[in-house]
């Protein structure tokens, strides 16, 4: 599979005026100018909050913001028109799109039925803590607004394995139907995290299966998209989207990459779900995340020698997706566990210039987040993409003998010129890291990109050099040759971005 930059293409507080599809469509050039390769882009499909909801909130599969449904035609993002024209101008500039699957549940039924259930514990799901009783569930979905078209299926209790609500007696609690049972292959957090919220989708029923199954085959054929990011995959039998991909490919005709949501900290998880789920998922670098969180929390006392240990990049790097920060773990949301801006274009550089993995780049960190006063991470993560755009090519030797100090290089090729490069960093005091890059670059003259150290380093016949870096700082050093070029692009971002301002 070619390389991959991804681009998470929004942020959970993205204002609810229907406009970011077609914002998404001017910004295409400036996408592909960056180097990014591919967008994951939010859910489509009419959620239960309507117009507010950010996608996750599931209610109608078939309404990409076409019918008037929970009180809106279109979603918070815009209309299914929009949704399909921005996907097209995306291939038309080169970039892939991923659009982002909501299979654990639905949300916001029509009308309540009565069902026998079982009542379970908050903390233990596997503990029943009431016996059968029939309790009023939020289960059937009629979709009213969109009167059978497309597909005619009405979803009923039967459908669904749970509910953590029983509007007969106003009871907020954990309720599996009776004689369902959870799924047993998911995550064990809480004894079995089958379920999760709303109405938990039985993947054992085969209706449900089965309309899962349509639905994958209109939505592709409707939208053209590239790929798939599959949301809270722990939470569901974790084989079940074997059979699923396997059909989309075949419908595709091509391999598709497709990227998974496994929130755990523990790599053998992850590992353990790769394996059942028969590798046709890479997964988000939880692990990662957490140890660039602790880095940059820790006060500069984290060791930077083991900023890899423990995560899929280490064991699993061929089905790693790294990623610095997204719209669960921005401040105020479920996950909260927000990188320290300090440490932002360390953890940036951590992902989008080494070779192993898939770099996610988030929305909030490119563009800010207005509502909570987060401004973009700015000038060097701009630097950052376009060097790797440009010079990440090559062979990779690291410099991990430092708790403080670290540093690595990439060779660079034939087939780039000018490539190759050396990063060092420090989450503490600043010093120098001995490094080689490669003979193809001996004699030449390289400087800090990022313009944070000004020295220059004039490489010896081998291609070594000593390269300093300043407290707390990083430092890439580039052939001074190339920084007309990265110059050059930086203006041409600077025009992209004025041009789609006057147009807003």
């Amino acid at each position: 599979m070619e390389n991959i930059t991804l681009l998470q293409a929004f942020q959970w507080e993205l204002p609810a005026d229907h406009s970011h599809w077609r914002r998404l469509q001017q910004m295409a050039e400036e996408f592909a100018f960056l180097g990014i390769t591919g967008l994951w882009l939010p859910p489509a499909s009419k959620g239960a909050a309507g117009a507010q909801d950010v996608g996750y909130g599931t209610y109608d599969l078939y309404d990409l913001g076409e019918f008037n449904q929970k009180d809106t035609i279109p979603t918070k993002y815009g209309t299914k028109e929009e949704y399909i024209q921005m996907i097209k101008k995306m291939h038309e500039v080169g970039l892939k799109v991923y659009a982002d699957i909501v299979f654990n549940h639905f949300m916001g039924a029509d009308e309540t039925e009565d069902v026998p259930a079982i009542k379970y514990s908050w903390e233990n799901r596997e503990e029943a803590i009431s016996e059968e009783e029939v309790i009023s569930a939020w289960t059937k979905f009629t979709f009213p607004g969109r009167g059978g078209q497309y597909n005619d299926y009405q979803w009923h209790w039967q459908n669904f394995s749970g509910v953590d609500y029983d509007a007969r007696r106003k009871d907020h609690g954990i309720f599996n139907f009776a004689g369902k049972g959870w799924e047993k292959d998911v995550d064990s957090e809480n004894g079995n995290y089958d379920y999760l919220m709303g109405c938990d989708l039985d993947m054992e029923n085969p209706e449900t299966v089965a309309q899962l199954d349509r639905w994958g085959q209109w939505f592709m054929a409707q939208t053209k998209v590239d790929g798939f990011r599959l949301d809270v995959v722990k939470h569901i039998d974790f084989q079940y989207y074997i059979d699923w991909l396997l059909h989309r490919r075949e419908e595709k005709g091509a391999p598709m990459f497709v990227v998974g949501e496994y929130w755990a900290d523990e790599v053998e998880k992850l590992e353990h779900y790769l394996d059942t789920s028969g590798n046709l998922i890479f997964l988000f670098d939880v692990p990662l995340h957490f140890n660039f969180f602790e880095a940059s929390s820790s006060m500069g006392s984290f060791d930077m020698r083991r900023i890899f240990d423990q995560t899929l990049l280490s064991t699993r790097p061929d089905y790693a997706v790294t990623f610095v920060d997204n719209h669960d773990t921005q401040k105020g949301q479920s996950l909260e566990s927000w990188i320290e801006g300090w440490f932002k274009v360390h953890a940036y550089a951590l992902i989008l210039l080494r070779k192993e993995g898939v770099p996610t780049i988030f929305w909030g960190d490119l563009y800010g987040i207005p509502t909570q006063g987060v401004d973009p991470v700015g000038q060097e993560l701009l630097t950052l993409l376009l060097l790797q755009k440009h010079l990440a090519y090559g062979n990779q030797v690291d410099y991990f003998d430092h708790e403080d100090r670290i540093g690595w290089t990439r060779t660079g090729d034939f087939d780039h010129p000018l490539s190759g490069y050396a990063v060092v960093m420090t989450n503490a005091t600043g010093g120098s890291v001995a490094m080689t890059i490669s003979a193809l670059h001996g004699g030449k003259t390289f400087v800090d990109a990022m313009g944070n150290h000004q020295e220059k380093v004039i490489l010896d016949k081998d291609g070594g050099g000593v390269f300093p870096v300043a407290d707390g700082q990083i430092a890439v050093y580039v052939n001074e040759e190339i920084l007309p070029i990265i110059k050059k692009g930086q203006d041409f971002l600077k025009l992209l971005q004025g041009k789609r301002s006057e147009q807003n």
